[in-house]
């Protein structure tokens, strides 16, 4: 690098207004706009004070039947697993009941010389 000299201001000039030269042969100026088809839309509802009517739909109650149907979980619509992953956690009711008297599975936070000592301590130094 000892026999390379630094690159004066008029060559980075030029050598940027290359690079944009470059970037602009490939951009595309868009100026019609549509909505995408692929994307979800979330629809807003009127204002609640205005004075339009809504529309009244008849409801179609095979048709809402079988939309909770098709939303229930996989427990409550098959008998069995329909998959290899669905046999994972298939029996999701604890082994033992819970109980809070239980000691095994229940810690609670118990207060002993040291402890009371430790927070009295603390206490002191704020």
């Amino acid at each position: 690098m000892a026999g390379r000299d630094k690159i004066d201001l008029v060559h980075q000039n030029q050598i940027h207004v290359e690079t944009i030269r470059k970037e602009q042969r490939y951009q595309k100026l868009h100026t019609e706009f549509s909505i995408n088809p692929h994307r979800k839309l979330h629809v807003l509802p009127d204002k609640p004070m205005s004075r339009k009517p809504t529309e009244v739909i008849a409801e179609n109650l095979d048709f809402i039947n079988a939309f909770h149907k098709a939303r229930e979980e996989p427990t409550k619509k098959y008998a069995m697993p329909m998959t290899e992953s669905q046999e994972i956690g298939w029996v999701s009711t604890p082994l033992i009941p819970s109980s809070r008297n239980d000691e095994r599975f229940n810690f609670y936070r118990f207060t002993t010389d040291v402890t009371k000592y430790k927070e009295s301590a603390l206490r002191a130094s704020s």
